[in-house]
């Protein structure tokens, strides 16, 4: 067990990154749902999202919610017999997700934000490169 960890842990550690970054972001927006479509509308306010915030919200939020329960389906099943498979639709998924949020916070002009999420974005693109 101890050698399936061993082999597999950047692997591992990034899929719990991401799990953790994308389900805690997906029960944020689930719980204060009006919070977020509020605090968006103001932030796409100049673009052409302004009209579409809450349709924006949840495909957003779908998408993370697909990515963060990949990872961990992943983790488990690097854990129990080393396949790659759903770990590799999770960090592509998360890729996916977060270019979707750096085009809006490009599009919001918020490169503050933008860089942040390029931050995460870096690991992301080394798992599915580590699991490809």
């Amino acid at each position: 067990m101890f050698n399936i960890v061993s082999i597999n842990m950047a692997s591992i550690l990034v899929l719990v990154l991401l799990a953790v970054t994308f389900i805690q972001s997906g029960y944020d927006k689930v719980m204060d749902w009006k919070g977020n479509v509020e605090w968006l509308k103001e932030h796409f306010a100049n673009t052409s999202l302004r009209n579409r915030v809450p349709l924006a919200l949840l495909h957003i939020l779908v998408l993370e919610l697909i990515s963060g329960i990949l990872c961990i389906v992943g983790v488990i099943q690097l854990l129990v017999n080393q396949n790659r498979t759903y770990g590799l639709y999770g960090a592509i998924f998360s890729c996916i997700t977060l270019i979707m949020l750096l085009y809006g916070q490009r599009l919001a002009k918020d490169y503050e934000g933008a860089k942040t999420i390029v931050i995460y974005f870096i690991p992301a693109v080394l798992a599915v490169f580590w699991l490809s």
